[in-house]
C-alpha cells in the first residue's frame, strides 16, 4: 500500500498548537523524559530493584561467617557483693550446604526479572506519556477546527444581517445563520473542554503544568506515515528485544533453579562452630573462661517424602511460566501484525480524510460564492460550513490515530517512545 506522504510545510501548519506564546514549546521526546524522571511509576520501579538486590545480598550470606555475642549480669539482693556476670561468643561459619547454591542462583535470576520489568515499566510510561501527548494535539486540532467554524459563522451572520437590512435576504436566513453560530460556539466550547482535559491528563504523567504550546512531532507523523512490513524476522526481533520477555526468560530460569533445591537436600551439610564463654561466679574477680570448637554434620536421610513433594510442586510451576513465556511470545506476534493492520488501516483513513478536506474546502468556497450571488440557500450554506468543520475533525483523529497506531507497532516491537523506528 503506497504511503501517505505529507510535506514538512504542511505537517507543521496542520499541526500548529492552539498555545503560541511560548518560545520553547514542549516537544513529545521531552514529555516522554519528565514522564521518565518525575512520574512516581518510574520511581516505583527502582524501589523493585533495590529490593531484589537485598534479596540477593540475603542469600548470599548464607555462605558467610555469623558472629554472635550475648552476656548476662545478675545481682545478690542480700549481699551486693555477690554478682553473676557471665558473656558467651558464637561463630558459625558455613562450611558446606548445598541448599543454598541453587537458592542463591534462583535470587540472582529473580534480580535480573526484577530489572528487566522495571525498564519494561518506564518503557510502557514512555509510550504512555507519548500517546496521551498526540492526544491533547489531537484535541486542540478539533479546537482549531470549531474555532475557525465559529468565527466563519459570526462574519456570515454579521452578513446576512446586512443582507436582510438592505431587504436581499428573508428573515429565515437570519435565524438559520443565529442557529449556525450557536451551535459552532457549542461545539467550540465542548472542544475547549476536551483540551484542557486532555491537558490535565498528561500534566499528571509528566508531572509538570504545561503553560505553552505543544510541539507539532513532524519526524513521528513523517515515520508513521511510511509503509510498514511485519516480517518474520522483525517478529523474531522484537521476541529477543522486549524487555517483559526477557523477564519472563529469566522468571523461568530462577523457577528452575529453585526447583533444583529439594535435591540438594540429599547432600549432608557441614558447618565449623566456634564458642568462648567467661563466667563469674561469687565474687567479680573470680572468672572462669570456656572454649569449644567442633564441626557439625547434618543430614537428613530420610524426610518422609517432604523432598519430592516440594520438587514436584516446583517443576510444576517451571512447567507453568514455560507456558506462559509461550504465549507471552505468541502475543508479541499477535501485537505486532495487529498494529501494523491498524497502521496500514489509519494511512488509508487519512488518505481519504485529506481528500474529503480538499473537497469539503472547494464546496464550502463555492457555496459561500453561490448564497453571495443569491443562486444558494442559508441552509446550504450552512450543510457546507458543518461538512467542512466534520471533514477536518475526521483528518485530525485519522492523522493522530495513525501516529497511535505506529507508537503501538513500535511498542510491540520493544522499541522506546522517543526512539528509532521498528
Amino acid at each position: 500500500m503506497p504511503a501517505v506522504k505529507l510535506p514538512l510545510a504542511f505537517l507543521t501548519l496542520i499541526v500548529s498548537p492552539i498555545v503560541l506564546a511560548q518560545d520553547a514549546p514542549l516537544t513529545i521526546e521531552r514529555a516522554v523524559e519528565l514522564a521518565l524522571t518525575r512520574n512516581e511509576r518510574a520511581a516505583i520501579a527502582d524501589t523493585t530493584i533495590e529490593a531484589a538486590e537485598a534479596r540477593v545480598r540475603r542469600a548470599r550470606t548464607a555462605f558467610f561467617p555469623r558472629l554472635d555475642v550475648s552476656g548476662n549480669l545478675g545481682t545478690d539482693i542480700g549481699n551486693g557483693s555477690e554478682r553473676d556476670l557471665s558473656t558467651t561468643a558464637n561463630l558459625t561459619q558455613p562450611i558446606f550446604d548445598a541448599r543454598a547454591f541453587p537458592l542463591y542462583r534462583q535470587q540472582r535470576f529473580e534480580r535480573e526479572a526484577t530489572r528487566y520489568f522495571a525498564d519494561d515499566t518506564k518503557r510502557v510510561l514512555g509510550f504512555d506519556a507519548a500517546i496521551a501527548f498526540l492526544t491533547t494535539l489531537s484535541f486542540e486540532q478539533v479546537f482549531l477546527a470549531a474555532e475557525r467554524r465559529r468565527a466563519f459563522a459570526q462574519t456570515n451572520l454579521d452578513d446576512v444581517r446586512a443582507r436582510f437590512e438592505a431587504g436581499l435576504v428573508s428573515s429565515n436566513d437570519v435565524t438559520r445563520a443565529e442557529l449556525e453560530l450557536a451551535t459552532a460556539v457549542r461545539q467550540m466550547a465542548q472542544a475547549r473542554g476536551d483540551v484542557e482535559a486532555a491537558r490535565v491528563e498528561l500534566e499528571t504523567l509528566i508531572k509538570t503544568d504545561i503553560d505553552g504550546a505543544l510541539a507539532p512531532p513532524v519526524s513521528l507523523l513523517e515515520a508513521a506515515a511510511d509503509t510498514t512490513i511485519t516480517s518474520e524476522l522483525a517478529i523474531s526481533d522484537a521476541q529477543t528485544r522486549r524487555t517483559d520477555i526477557a523477564a519472563r526468560r529469566a522468571r523461568v530460569e530462577a523457577l528452575r533453579a529453585f526447583a533444583d533445591e529439594p535435591n540438594a537436600r540429599f547432600f549432608p551439610s557441614v558447618l565449623f562452630n566456634a564458642q568462648a564463654r567467661n563466667l563469674n561466679d561469687g565474687p567479680i574477680t573470680s572468672r572462669t573462661n570456656e572454649g569449644s570448637a567442633g564441626f557439625f554434620f547434618a543430614w537428613s536421610v530420610f524426610d518422609a517424602g517432604l523432598r519430592g513433594a516440594d520438587r514436584a510442586e516446583r517443576l510444576a510451576n517451571v512447567r507453568g511460566a514455560e507456558l506462559e513465556l509461550e504465549l507471552e511470545l505468541r502475543d508479541v506476534e499477535r501485537e505486532m501484525r495487529s498494529a501494523a493492520v491498524q497502521l496500514t488501516t489509519e494511512q488509508a483513513s487519512l488518505r481519504e480524510a485529506a481528500a474529503a478536506v480538499r473537497a469539503a474546502q472547494k464546496n464550502a468556497n463555492e457555496t459561500n460564492i453561490l448564497y453571495r450571488e443569491g443562486l444558494a440557500s442559508a441552509l446550504e450554506l450552512a450543510d457546507a460550513t458543518q461538512q467542512l468543520f466534520e471533514a477536518e475533525v475526521a483528518e485530525v483523529t485519522a492523522r493522530y490515530r495513525m501516529a497511535v497506531a505506529y507508537l503501538s507497532l513500535r511498542e510491540a516491537s520493544g522499541g522506546t517512545a522517543a526512539g528509532s523506528a521498528p
